[in-house]
């Protein structure tokens, strides 16, 4: 793996070389170089190497590789196709799997729907071309599961169904079924990744009622505290500063009724 900042460069934020080559033509033509930023407004490209390139990336709160799976769930829940090769590759390089990314890209059709991620392939195949990278790097489509939490899930599962059964037994029956005795078992993606890539995605697309069980979930399977707040301020960046402070008082009130 190269060092971030070696990696950054080379790639360039927002567009460049070697990216611009992964992507398919009609992607790289409408990707935009430094220079091309530059042209139109200079303050955002000096935003962009001093801030996100010379600060962001390196803060040590998360590794490069949890920053690449946080702004792919990002990119794809809010279906920003446009920068994803550049991030794909950087996520590559920084430690992410391929199977990891076809798992992230599975996870997030259930959580921001299935169009985002069919949105997303495209620029994964390119990607994944580039690179052979073939199917024999990637999950099976069925197979062993992780094993499975029976009290938890009974608790969750009842839960919901004397919440939303007799309203939505359609949503709560695939709720239990395919998402959680299914989806979240699969072991292409650890339980704690998933967790990052789904507390992510809610930030990301505003949907904070969410974001309490997921973070709750997201620590239990290992996630810190500090990496939580440390999600926030990294998708400040790349879904705005208001959905990053709407979820801030959750991603507190969460923190801070934790056992220490």
């Amino acid at each position: 793996m190269r060092p971030l900042a070696a990696t950054l460069f080379s790639f360039c934020l927002i567009a460049g070389g070697a990216v611009a080559d992964q992507a398919s033509a009609e992607g790289a033509n409408r990707m935009s170089k430094p220079e091309d930023i530059r042209a139109v407004a200079p303050a955002l490209e000096d935003y962009a190497r001093k801030v996100v390139l010379g600060d962001l990336w390196k803060r040590p709160g998360l590794s490069p590789r949890d920053r690449g799976i946080v702004t792919l769930a990002a990119l794809i829940a809010r279906n920003q196709t446009v920068e994803l090769p550049f991030y794909l590759g950087l996520a590559l390089d920084n430690g992410v799997k391929p199977a990891e990314v076809s798992e992230i890209i599975t996870h997030l059709a259930f959580y921001t729907g299935w169009a985002n991620a069919m949105d997303a392939i495209p620029a994964a195949k390119e990607v994944f071309n580039s690179r052979n990278i073939g199917a024999d790097q990637l999950p099976q489509a069925s197979g062993p599961q992780l094993p499975l939490d029976e009290a938890a899930e009974k608790q969750r599962a009842t839960r919901v169904g004397e919440q939303f059964g007799q309203t939505a037994p359609g949503l709560v029956q695939y709720t239990t079924d395919v998402l959680f005795r299914d989806l979240w078992l699969r072991p292409g993606l650890a339980p704690r990744d998933r967790s990052l890539v789904t507390v992510s995605a809610l930030v990301a697309t505003g949907q904070v009622a969410q974001i309490t069980y997921h973070l709750n979930r997201a620590m239990d399977n290992g996630l810190t505290r500090g990496e939580a707040g440390e999600v926030l301020g990294h998708l400040a960046f790349y879904a705005g500063w208001p959905n990053a402070f709407s979820a801030a008082p959750v991603v507190k009130d969460v923190i801070e009724k934790r056992p220490h």
